[in-house]
């Protein structure tokens, strides 16, 4: 089963968090204290891997200045703290299909949720009870006069309690019976939650990274082993030579010289090549495997008996040292991903929730953590994570992206008053402190982009870019002319920054196209452009030779009908204020610009409307790209538009 959303309430500092969609990968962002932790912990209070892991206790979890009122806020009922929604896969249909036949199972969600002093939570499965009795009665064979005692039955239990009574039933009735009374309570819905408990992924919390030790005495560990006392460090050790393809015992048992140093040399290589694969900071470094016996002047338990060495050598200055005698940020990344590399062998199906991962790291560390994340632990897991480092933030896929903010306000007295955390995937949240991570890592992108980015397409802000990668997917899902991935797409601001920008960087010889709106009174500066001949005329493309106009923005390449729709779905507008083309056309008769249309039939809304911006309904689309699977003349007329701009755009790939 995949977790789609997940609420909470009612813990912590969360009075409401919303509804959060979750996807393969969730980044939540926020800064210090403002509810990342309280949300990730009341996630795994569902259910934990954990056998010491957080139970909702209302004295302790519940929000504290509201304690004393408990009962009357719930009308004596217990309050709810998560409310989770879990979308069935196919393996989970087939097993509910297979015990209780192909019509039973009504919807492909089910509702996990769990309230203050609940041991257990409260399911909700689609299961349909009469679908259940016709196939239990076709399975068993009942004969019509069989069924006449369970003809008014409504659920199995009363279905089992009616069978029951039969005096003389018939070997149907008593194998039906039989086969109801192995559900939970004779239950069908409860049989369904106790198939589905099996297949359901629990949740597995890190807020504590431990670090591996760069040394293992034997006698010692076999000591802690049988107290059961393995610190945590040398258990990563342990892991270490698994990820290495070897084991403490292989190396103990050697019982030649070659053999067992052999078998570090073969470890040692494994090592290297995996860890390195994601550590790119240095990639002069190798792992080694040392296997011997403990010298008398060494500190214990590390002076006698055989000991198991972890090593870093460095091949530029041709050197190795002991492993905890690296930088933090590298013991850090090399215990995480041996860490976590036994996680799919010891903990199967999990979801993995990360506090703050990385921080010891460098921002280019870090993004070699987002690879690992997305291209190691994504295939096998989902994965919810908090951080406030913009390098921690995908800005390649903002899409995945939750603020968290401790929303406060005045009232009437002029009191602060907090509503509690929220959850929201609107990136651009009031609070700037909250988005700057965000902000952050699209500004890091852009500056990469104008860097080393041989191939850039210079557009005006940040809703061309939205705008042309939602179109380029669509074209592309169609098998027509889309935007060649090479391209790294970089906002300008506009005609009078594309001269600047190409000056500073002429001599990266930069294969530059730029795509640009257009008004009447840039053509100074468009003069400008031209005459600098630092780029050939056609390399630059007016959208008002895309859209057939004389001024054009981006969004000139829409219909109208096309762009009312989506202003319409991007901020809500519905009855008399529902924005239609006739009305979008009418506005702001002395231009011909949408945008600026836009911007004046907002501009004559009542108070409590928001203002139109440029980024909101390009951002509305990247997340809602079904907007544009309508086949409509509309929709037909803004592909083309986008089409032939990819097609210029392409002359210069």
């Amino acid at each position: 089963m995949k977790l789609v959303s997940a609420q909470v309430k009612n813990f912590r500092c969360i009075l409401d968090s919303n509804v959060v969609e979750i996807g393969k990968t969730t980044c939540l962002v926020g800064k210090n204290e403002s509810g990342k932790t309280a949300f990730l912990k009341a996630l795994e209070g569902l259910r934990s891997v954990a056998p010491d892991y957080i139970q909702y206790d209302k004295t302790k979890n519940y929000p504290r200045r509201y304690l004393a009122d408990y009962d009357s806020r719930h009308e004596g009922n217990e309050a709810e703290v998560l409310r989770t929604i879990w979308e069935l896969e196919e393996s989970d249909k087939d097993v509910l299909k297979k015990e209780f036949g192909e019509e039973a199972l009504t919807g492909n969600r089910i509702t996990i949720s769990k309230s203050y002093e609940d041991k257990t939570s409260t399911w909700d499965v689609p299961v349909d009870h009469s679908a259940v009795l016709r196939q239990l009665i076709t399975r068993f064979n009942l004969s019509d006069a069989d069924a006449v005692p369970i003809k008014g039955a409504e659920d199995t239990q009363s279905a089992a309690s009616q069978l029951a009574a039969v005096a003389e039933p018939t070997k149907a009735q008593s194998d039906m019976l039989a086969a109801i009374n192995e559900y939970r309570d004779s239950d069908a819905s409860l049989m369904a939650v106790d198939v589905l408990d099996e297949k359901t992924p629990k949740f597995l919390y890190f807020s504590h990274y431990d670090r591996m030790s760069g040394k293992v005495s034997v006698d010692q560990l076999n000591d802690d082993k049988s107290q059961d006392r393995i610190k945590e460090d040398d258990q990563i050790f342990l892991d270490f030579l698994k990820y290495a393809g070897t084991t403490l015992d292989e190396l103990t048992n050697a019982a030649q010289f070659e053999d067992m140093n052999a078998k570090c040399e073969a470890a040692a290589n494994r090592i290297t090549d995996q860890i390195f694969e994601y550590w790119t900071q240095n990639d002069q470094l190798g792992i080694e495997v040392r296997f011997g016996e403990g010298n008398p002047g060494d500190e214990p338990p590390f002076n006698s008996g055989p000991v198991a060495r972890a090593r870093v050598r460095n091949n530029i200055h041709r050197v190795s040292v002991d492993f905890s005698e690296r930088s933090a940020g590298f013991i850090w990344f090399f215990s995480f991903l041996v860490k976590f590399a036994q996680i799919p062998k010891e903990r199967g199906n999990v979801i993995i929730l990360l506090d703050e991962p990385g921080l010891t790291l460098h921002g280019t560390a870090q993004k070699d953590l987002l690879r690992y994340f997305k291209e190691e632990l994504e295939p096998n897991h989902q994965l919810i994570y908090s951080t406030h480092s913009p390098f921690m933030v995908p800005a390649d896929n903002l899409a995945s992206v939750r603020t968290v903010e401790d929303v406060v306000h005045r009232d009437q007295t002029g009191r602060w008053r907090s509503e509690g955390t929220k959850v929201r995937s609107d990136v651009l949240t009031t609070d700037p402190q909250t988005n700057f991570p965000v902000f952050g890592a699209m500004g890091f992108e852009v500056t990469q982009g104008l860097i080393i980015a041989r191939d850039t397409l210079l557009v005006e802000g940040p809703s061309d870019i939205l705008y042309l990668q939602v179109f380029s997917a669509k074209l592309k899902s169609l098998e027509r002319t889309h935007l060649n991935p090479k391209w790294a797409i970089c906002p300008s601001g506009g005609i009078d920054k594309v001269l600047p920008f190409v000056r500073l960087f002429y001599g990266n010889d930069l294969n530059t196209v730029v795509l640009t709106d257009f008004e009447r009174g840039q053509k100074r500066k468009l003069d400008a452009l031209y005459k600098s001949k630092l780029l050939d005329e056609e390399r630059i493309i007016l959208a008002t030779d895309i859209a057939g106009q004389e001024e054009a923005d981006v969004e000139d390449f829409f219909t109208p009908d096309l762009f009312a729709e989506l202003l319409n779905s991007a901020y809500g507008l519905t009855g008399e204020y529902e924005l239609t083309a006739e009305k979008l056309v009418s506005a702001g008769d002395s231009t011909q610009r949408l945008v600026k249309k836009a911007e004046a039939y907002f501009g004559l809304l009542p108070d409590g409307f928001p203002l139109f911006g440029h980024y909101e309904p390009a951002l509305y689309l990247l997340r809602n790209p079904d907007l544009l699977d309508a086949q409509t003349a509309a929709v037909e007329n803004t592909l083309a538009k986008f089409e032939e701009a990819f097609r210029r755009i392409a002359r210069y790939a």
